[in-house]
């Protein structure tokens, strides 16, 4: 009998660590609508949505720009945030460069990543008349 249970423990063993990585960070579904403005310096904000592990979570969005930026949009982004171990690691400062443009139309991507290791990779239509090729940030906040 005790020869028995070491077989079966070597063969659950390698399960374990090959489902263990799959609790611990899960990739989210992240909508959000992002209104800019700017003139060489911009600031801009939104709202949306983190679809992560079943449940819905909204949050608030407010960035900035600087550098060769004119005009205004409205952004309509989608796309994932992985790295995601806590649900709580999606808040925070994002970093961003990025560069493009819309007139009355187009489309746009980004991305971030934040200081809890979040990667947030959205793309997305935008409306309006707006030129940038800028460094930039992004502070989205759990409501």
């Amino acid at each position: 009998m005790r020869g028995m249970i070491r077989p079966v423990i070597l063969a659950f063993v390698p399960l374990v660590l090959l489902v263990a990585p799959c609790f611990a960070q899960a990739t989210g579904h992240v909508q959000v609508k992002f209104v800019k403005a700017a003139l060489i310096v911009g600031g801009g904000g939104g709202s949306g949505t983190l679809i992560y592990r079943g449940r819905h979570y909204r949050f608030i969005a407010s960035g900035f720009s600087v550098g060769v930026t004119a005009g205004t949009s409205v952004n309509w982004l989608e796309g994932t945030a992985s790295g995601i171990k806590d649900v709580n690691d999606f808040a925070g400062s994002y970093s961003l460069v990025g560069g493009g443009g819309a007139w009355a139309g187009g489309v746009g991507g980004v991305s971030l990543r934040n200081e809890h290791g979040v990667v947030l990779m959205l793309k997305g239509p935008k409306a309006g008349l707006e030129f940038a090729a800028n460094l930039g940030g992004l502070t989205i906040s759990l409501r």
